[in-house]
């Protein structure tokens, strides 16, 4: 896994993307469209049309990251929105890029009493 700070955002911009577009385009996007800066070291995850690709672009401060993941199997979790940002916490990150349904994690039982 890749090692990001614990501090950094991670954003999804809802709809769809074309992924054709490399780390200049999707920056430039990111100005636009999403209102954020692309050099302020948050990561911003793009969706392609069939829904099996995803793109993400971060600043680590010493140059520009572009990470590619496609499932071979399933679409990855994506909100119905069709504009605008959605913030995640690292872990939902994570959960999206293993194709599990970040949006309703399940809790798991905990005792109500020690002993």
């Amino acid at each position: 896994m890749i090692p990001v700070p614990s501090n950094t955002r991670v954003w999804l911009a809802a709809g769809v993307t074309d992924m054709r577009r490399g780390f200049n385009t999707l920056a430039a996007q990111t100005e636009q469209v999403l209102a954020e800066d692309p050099y302020s070291g948050h990561m911003f995850v793009f969706r392609g049309r069939r829904g099996d690709l995803l793109k993400i672009i971060w600043w680590d401060s010493q140059g520009a990251c572009l990470f590619t993941k496609r499932l071979e199997r399933g679409r990855f979790v994506w909100p119905a929105a069709k504009e605008g940002k959605i913030s995640l916490s690292l872990s939902q990150l994570s959960m999206l890029l293993e194709g599990i349904d970040w949006r309703t994690p399940q809790k798991t039982w905990r005792p109500l009493v020690a002993g």
